[in-house]
C-alpha cells in the first residue's frame, strides 16, 4: 500500500508512519497542501498512484479542503473516476460539522479522523477502503 502523508506537524507525520508500519505501508511526507498535490501529480504521471492519502485541513500555503478539491480536478481531468479515484482521509483537529460537510460534499473524501488519531480508527478506515483485510 502506498500512502502519501499530509501533515505541517512532525508528531502527527511521525504517528501515523508508526501505524503504518505495521501494514507493510510505503509512504511519503508533504507539510502542505501544494507538496501533496506536487507528489499525487507525480505519482501518477509515474504511474504508481496513491493507494491513500491521509491529509490534514489547516496547513501553510494550501490547506487540505483545497488540496483535496484540486486532486479531484486533476482526477476528473485524467478520466479517473469511481472506485479509480485514490482514497483520502482527512485527519484533522477540526470536527465540526462545516468542515466535515466541506470534505465529503465538496471534496468527495472517504473518511474523517478526528486528532488524536488512534490505531484501531486508522485501521477501520483501511478496512473501510478495501486496503487491508480482517487482522
Amino acid at each position: 500500500m502506498k500512502v502519501l502523508i499530509v501533515d505541517d506537524e512532525f508528531i502527527a507525520q511521525e504517528l501515523l508512519k508508526g501505524f503504518l508500519e505495521s501494514y507493510d505501508a510505503i509512504w511519503n511526507v508533504a507539510i502542505n497542501g501544494i507538496e501533496a498535490v506536487e507528489a499525487f501529480q507525480l505519482a501518477l504521471a509515474q504511474r504508481d498512484p496513491y493507494d491513500l492519502i491521509l491529509l490534514d485541513i489547516m496547513m501553510p500555503q494550501m490547506d487540505g479542503h483545497q488540496a483535496l478539491r484540486e486532486i479531484r480536478r486533476i482526477e476528473a481531468e485524467e478520466g479517473i473516476g469511481g472506485t479509480d479515484m485514490v482514497k483520502i482521509a482527512m485527519v484533522t483537529a477540526l470536527s465540526d460539522a462545516k468542515n466535515v460537510m466541506e470534505a465529503f460534499v465538496k471534496g468527495s473524501c472517504g473518511a474523517y479522523l478526528t486528532k488524536p488519531v488512534y490505531p484501531e480508527q486508522l485501521h477501520r478506515v483501511l478496512l473501510d477502503f478495501g486496503l487491508v483485510d480482517e487482522k
